[in-house]
């Protein structure tokens, strides 16, 4: 015969609001009861199997959606000894590019902002200034009098050969013509100094001559925008900032001691604190040269790819750097996800409908950032990662408010 307890929680844990629970919990007769406090080997010895005793969660509906709970499917991973850091996720400084003003100028059109995806030669922004205005003046006026002293030039060869105009005269027009031509060079060269191709000098009078636009140099994503209409720009200001987030640096800090033990190509693991249930991986391609004088690490650096636009440069991370040896294939889940409840190690496991089992497992080692587990789960199953810990004190105080009412 089996006995079945009901115990309803109606006062909710402080952390998480209002949380109805009702902990329903079967003892086999010829079985330990759970309330029994055994060892995490114990619970789960040798031959044993799942322990007897099972403790569901069942939580409202509307206050699961409350709650910020996320979970991941268990899969075995290939772990080896390795080293822990702190990490941050940092633009890739070979695919990023900031955008200014090559001279003095006013901000007059925006046609990009951040978060936009523009290719090496979008217009960014179009801007305004007088010095451009007056260099490409003089490139136009320079061109037109070479045309002139040119067509002069030209006309008194003819005549020269006619014996119409006199040699003399010929001479002086070849003469301007040569300065015509020296003029015009160095008004380009001058305009080509601000930082403007000289062929955007040329046109009619019509043209706005003080406009010009600046484009991206690189193909990205932007980060920034410091741009604003009306505002004085200088070749001191950056007004874009734009890197291709595709693939993303991972800086990680570890200490000089470790460090020497690392080498180029080392496979990398990160979490981040904002995604705790995803795991990225990437290869360890720079070593730091230098100590930091007061933290006494050194930063080193993998690439890790961001395709999917998940990581932001600036999120933070926890990352574990393979050592050389040989990796073992062992079960594993997040750190977060197993829980102290009483004396034994559990996780719990989404059943659906606002469900979750709890469930006792065998903790083996820690493997930075992950916990192996020797029994109680099958890979393929779901576990809460994010989450877990407001559920246990649920649990807790269930159990406890169910005692309390038994005696």
């Amino acid at each position: 015969m089996k006995r079945v307890r009901a115990l309803v929680l109606s006062t909710a844990c402080c952390a998480v609001g209002a949380l109805a629970i009702v902990l329903l919990r079967s003892e086999k007769k010829d079985e330990p009861s759970a309330s029994t406090l055994r060892e995490p080997h114990e619970t789960l010895g040798a031959g044993r199997k799942e322990p007897a005793d099972k403790a569901e969660l069942r939580v409202d509906p509307d206050t699961l959606r409350d709650l910020r709970i996320t979970t991941m499917r268990v899969e075995r991973h290939a772990h080896a000894e390795a080293i822990e850091g702190l990490a941050e996720a940092r633009v890739d400084e070979t695919a990023y590019a900031e955008v200014g003003s090559p001279l003095d100028a006013r901000v007059v059109s925006l046609r990009a902002a951040p978060g936009d995806r523009v290719d090496a030669g979008t217009v960014l922004a179009e801007l305004q200034s007088v010095e451009l205005g007056r260099a490409r003046a003089s490139v136009f006026g320079s061109r037109r009098r070479m045309e002139i002293a040119r067509e002069a030039a030209e006309r008194l060869r003819g005549l020269a050969e006619s014996r119409i105009a006199a040699q003399r005269e010929l001479l002086d027009a070849e003469a301007a013509l040569a300065t015509a031509d020296a003029d015009l060079r160095a008004a380009e060269a001058a305009l080509q100094a601000l930082g403007v191709a000289a062929a955007e000098g040329s046109g009619g009078p019509g043209e706005a001559l003080s406009r010009f636009g600046i484009a991206a140099p690189i193909s990205g994503t932007i980060l920034e925008r410091l741009a604003v209409l009306g505002q004085a720009a200088g070749p001191e200001r950056t007004l874009f900032r734009i890197a291709d987030v595709r693939r993303l640096w991972l800086v990680v800090q570890v200490f000089e001691r470790d460090a020497a033990r690392l080498s180029l190509g080392a496979p990398v693991r990160a979490r981040f604190v904002a995604l705790p249930s995803r795991e990225f991986t990437g290869r360890l391609e720079f070593l730091g040269t230098e100590v930091d004088a007061a933290s006494r690490v050194v930063n080193v650096r993998a690439v890790i790819p961001n395709e999917e636009g998940l990581l932001r440069p600036g999120m933070a991370a926890t990352a574990w750097i393979s050592l050389s040896g040989e990796d073992a294939q062992v079960l594993s889940v997040p750190a977060g996800a197993i829980q102290r409840v009483e004396e034994n190690w559990c996780v719990f496991v989404p059943r659906g409908g606002g469900v979750f089992e709890m469930r006792c497992v065998a903790r083996g080692r820690d493997l930075g950032g992950e916990v192996e587990i020797l029994q109680g789960l099958e890979p393929g199953e779901e576990v809460v990662v994010q989450g877990a810990f407001v559920l246990k004190a649920q649990a807790e105080k269930a159990h406890g408010g169910g005692e309390h009412d038994h005696h």
